[in-house]
């Protein structure tokens, strides 16, 4: 047994202080505090109370104030994520033409309703991207209506729903101190981890210091063990202890990784993630018996970890255990061509394969769905591929396991020409082949059309206000011996957002245009003169909602402009135009 396991408490104390002196003495001032600095002063300022659950453990800390005056009090409560958090955030307001008090004058009632109907819809694209500012941009807090942990925890929901663990790791790094952070990092672990990718979920902890919840301190001395940081995590497993922390379960691991005992008790836990790699790292002989009811992070990391069972060993007459790989394929824990190579073991007669049509009908589902497959590699002419391809896709939606024919049926498209679609197919052929221009589309200039002429390089290249603006008199004069031109909403909302920054329209061409006729919803024209410029963002991203901006009517489009050129919003206004305005190819 290691020396630091017959320790007592006295000792062990005194043995953390030095080791933090001379942690101390390494490293530059400015340097982040390690979190092996919490253990004196959470016992002296701290009392501690746990409530244990293994999936969110919580704790709660309440921090003395009597020696706040001594820097490395302070320097320990941040640390344990008490100090006064005013700013929190990814992006800086300047990024996007924003302001620090965005949110400071808005009514946290109004804020709370518009963001619950928001978390309910499936946001396009073009939305997110104009409620990721609005949520990530760093600002003050709202201060009616809403407490300070809502507002945080909006932001927090929004970052896990969208699962961009770059964003999140940016966004953990950037606010590292943050007390509410404990769920995020939570499910920035469990993420990498049910991918079976146990390097980047431990990379986290070389970023950031977080003391006070028992799951991630769990999770961060697995990786100092795996790390081969061993005196490290007996020190944080011991604080953890003094703590009050209790669980056999990952204590037995603990102590066989450590290599205190031979070996392990083999139980297997799945009350998380964390318990069930445990589990399989621990267990030579681990096996996990599988269900319908069995959670998703299971079948997530079983299948991340290869350790789901061999299709080829599948008993054909075993028709739950064939559902069940057909559900599992659907869920993309199984590889789609692992279920149709799991098709093809099933036996058919020449009579069923001939008349295929009727005899799947008289099949169970699955035995319906291998024989279709069989016959449609069989066969060679288009119009049966594509009929039994349809018949085949139908009965996959039938049991609402659609997504296990996906990259299979494309394969089987693809090597269709579309000069041989005929017309009965050619909805199904293009919705399923779902054929994407990966690159971006080029914009087309249309010097005859105002919104489609070479001035549409200005947002995109922001170039010389003095050229733009000759391009544009010279521009206005072509168009105005057109005397058939009929002025679009489009061609305002270029020319309004041009005069906006700062560009004139000579006179004599003045008379060609009405300008401000952008209907502003009086709702958001009042939170314009409130100077509520987060709100006025969540309103345009439920305006949007499903939609692409280039599928909103003109009009919509124009009062967005006007709001956006009315702030000075530059960079959002710009996207917003360079995706509605031009013809693209």
């Amino acid at each position: 047994m290691k020396i630091l396991k017959l320790l007592n408490r006295k000792n062990l104390s005194i043995f953390i202080i030095s080791f933090l002196l001379f942690l101390n003495h390494l490293n530059a001032q400015e340097e982040p505090v390690d979190i092996w600095n919490l253990e004196k002063k959470a016992k002296e300022n701290s009392t501690i109370t746990q409530t244990k659950n293994d999936d969110a453990e919580e704790i709660s800390i309440n921090v003395g104030m009597s020696n706040l005056n001594n820097s490395s009090d302070i320097i320990d409560s941040d640390l344990l994520g008490q100090n006064k958090i005013n700013i929190v955030g990814l992006y800086d307001p300047e990024d996007n033409g924003l302001s620090i008090d965005m949110w400071s004058n808005s009514n946290g009632n109004e804020i709370k309703l518009i963001l619950n109907k928001l978390n309910k819809t499936n946001l396009s694209k073009d939305a997110k991207e104009i409620l990721d500012i609005a949520l990530l941009t760093n600002s003050y807090f709202p201060i009616y209506n809403i407490t300070e942990e809502e507002f945080i925890k909006f932001k927090l929901n929004y970052l896990i729903k969208n699962r961009d663990k770059y964003l999140i790791k940016k966004y953990l790094i950037k606010n590292k101190n943050n007390i509410y952070n404990a769920e995020l990092i939570k499910f920035y672990l469990n993420d990498y981890l049910e991918n079976a990718d146990l390097e980047n979920a431990c990379n986290i902890f070389e970023d950031i210091n977080y003391f006070g919840d028992d799951y991630i301190n769990k999770f961060k001395i697995y990786c100092l063990i795996k790390n081969n940081n061993r005196e490290e995590a007996q020190l944080l497993f011991d604080l953890n202890s003094e703590n009050g922390f209790k669980d056999d379960f990952f204590e037995n691991k603990f102590n066989f990784l450590m290599e205190y005992i031979d070996e392990a008790d083999g139980k297997t836990s799945d009350k998380n993630i964390l318990n069930l790699h445990l589990s399989h790292r621990t267990n030579p002989d681990f096996v996990y018996e599988l269900s319908e009811n069995t959670p998703k992070f299971i079948w997530k990391y079983l299948s991340s970890s290869n350790l789901l069972e061999n299709v080829d060993t599948i008993d054909l007459e075993d028709s739950t255990k064939v559902a069940l790989i057909e559900k599992a394929t659907h869920e993309k824990n199984y590889e789609e061509k692992e279920l149709f190579e799991l098709y093809k073991r099933f036996q058919f007669n020449i009579n069923q394969l001939l008349n295929v049509k009727e005899s799947h009908k008289l099949m169970q589902n699955y035995e319906g769905r291998a024989l279709l497959y069989q016959r449609l590699i069989l066969t060679k002419d288009t119009e049966e591929v594509l009929d039994l391809s349809f018949r085949l896709k139908e009965l996959f939606i039938k049991d609402n396991i659609e997504d296990a024919f996906n990259n299979e049926l494309k394969k089987i498209l693809t090597s269709i020409s579309e000069d041989e679609i005929p017309s009965n197919y050619s909805s199904f052929y293009y919705d399923n082949l779902k054929k994407q221009n990966l690159k971006e589309k080029n914009i087309k200039i249309n010097n005859k059309i105002i919104h489609q002429s070479k001035l549409l390089k200005y947002f995109e290249d922001n170039y010389d206000l003095k050229k733009a603006n000759d391009d544009l008199n010279k521009l206005l004069k072509s168009i105005k011996k057109n005397k058939d031109y009929e002025v679009s909403i489009k061609d305002l909302i270029l020319l309004e957002s041009l005069i906006s920054d700062g560009l004139e329209i000579s006179k004599k061409y003045k008379n060609m245009f009405k300008f401000d006729q952008s209907n502003i919803p009086t709702d958001i024209q009042m939170l314009l003169n409130n100077n509520e410029l987060g709100m006025v963002l969540l309103r345009m991203v439920e305006i949007i909602g499903e939609d692409k901006l280039a599928n909103l009517d003109s009009d919509t489009l124009y009062f967005m402009t006007s709001i956006l050129n009315e702030l000075n919003l530059d960079s959002i206004r710009n996207n917003l135009l360079l995706e509605v305005l031009p013809l693209k190819i």
